[in-house]
């Protein structure tokens, strides 16, 4: 029996041989490929500038860093990979978590309002799982209170909103390249922006904070990405509405396949947006599937497909966030990390593979 995995990472012959000239060249570190990489993803998404660097957790230290306070407060979904969070207090600040909607499992800007404080300095919107965030209602939000927006696009590589890519946000927009995201280089982020200034402080700040040969005029990090994976990303982005493409049809029969099971709630794609499918995340009601998450994960693996839990706990029930900032109550996320499973969407399924895992998932049900 073919397994069915929940990931999929296969890189073409054009991107091995990419990579393999770049060593050749013996320049590997970070040199034109980064720069051609830097000008061509900016173009693709709409951004005026984008900053490569080591990886999507430096992509948002670096927006940090560029102008968040010690004691700076900044809203944060609890509902996400830990990163989004534990970045803020890398950097001197202080997270705030707040609830997602039920539905798009995406910020929920009217617990996040509550928790405004006269500290309060930017908020970071989600785009989960590839889920579109409502540009307009953050933007206004932010503009409202004064905020800056750091965008968590780690997941949403040719994620959209009313047409507009995910990556044209103004203030900062960070991806990661990790082997599971739809765009892989190994490891590697990429932050995008359209401020000059912000620009130009990640850019120094990525690489020691040089500014000339041997010239420090301020303080940074070694946050660089290889020319091996730049020219790797570079192929990649020629593929990426292919790839799309796959995860997109995919989800449509996912979505077709499941919709009317009881016990099954999908999530739900953010009006006006186009849903990137990094996963596909149904939330298992025990009482009307016949058994829970973890049970139906089980029954999965038994028929040869791979799932996955993202995430089991919401940020402020991680233990060093309850060391540092204490207890803290957020039903949605509770409820939903207590109940959600993906299941394989990847561009490397067949028609066949989806049809499989919707009658496995069918058959499961008690």
């Amino acid at each position: 029996m073919k397994k069915i995995e929940i990931s999929k990472i296969c890189l073409s012959e054009e991107e091995i041989g990419a990579a393999v000239d770049v060593m050749r060249s013996g320049k590997l570190r970070q040199g034109e490929q980064c720069e051609a990489f830097e000008r061509e993803f900016a173009q693709k998404v709409g951004a005026e500038y984008a900053v490569t660097s080591a990886n999507g957790t430096a992509a948002l230290h670096l927006a940090y860093l560029s102008f968040l306070q010690p004691g700076d407060e900044v809203l944060v979904p609890s509902f996400t990979f830990i990163a989004t969070g534990s970045i803020v207090t890398m950097t001197g600040g202080r997270p705030v978590f707040c609830d997602i909607d039920p539905e798009t499992l995406l910020i929920d800007l009217k617990d996040a309002e509550k928790r405004l404080t006269k500290r309060t300095r930017a908020i970071s919107p989600v785009h989960l799982f590839g889920n579109p965030v409502d540009f307009t209602a953050i933007e206004d939000f932010a503009r409202s209170h004064g905020l800056k927006v750091v965008w968590d696009a780690a997941q949403a590589h040719g994620a959209t909103w009313r047409g507009r890519d995910v990556g044209s946000a103004d203030d900062f927009v960070a991806y990661s390249f990790y082997p599971s995201k739809n765009m892989f280089v190994g490891e590697g982020g990429i932050t995008c922006t359209n401020s000059r200034e912000s620009y130009e402080k990640m850019y120094y700040m990525r690489s020691h904070g040089q500014t000339g040969k041997y010239c420090h005029t301020m303080l940074g990090l070694n946050y660089r990405m290889t020319d091996v994976e730049a020219a790797i990303g570079r192929k990649q982005l020629g593929r990426l509405d292919a790839m799309l493409a796959e995860r997109r049809k995919n989800a449509d029969a996912l979505t077709r396949g499941l919709a009317s099971v009881r016990g099954i709630r999908l999530q739900k794609t953010t009006p006006y947006g186009e849903h990137a499918w990094h996963q596909f995340c149904v939330s298992v009601d025990p009482a009307d599937f016949g058994c829970g998450r973890d049970i139906l994960a089980a029954k999965l693996k038994e028929k040869g497909i791979a799932s996955g839990v993202h995430y089991p706990r919401g940020l402020h029930q991680q233990p060093i966030f309850e060391q540092l900032y204490g207890p803290q109550e957020l039903p949605v996320t509770e409820a939903v990390a207590a109940n959600i499973l993906a299941i394989p969407v990847h561009h490397g399924l067949s028609p066949e593979d989806t049809g499989r895992i919707v009658e496995a998932v069918r058959e499961c049900r008690i």
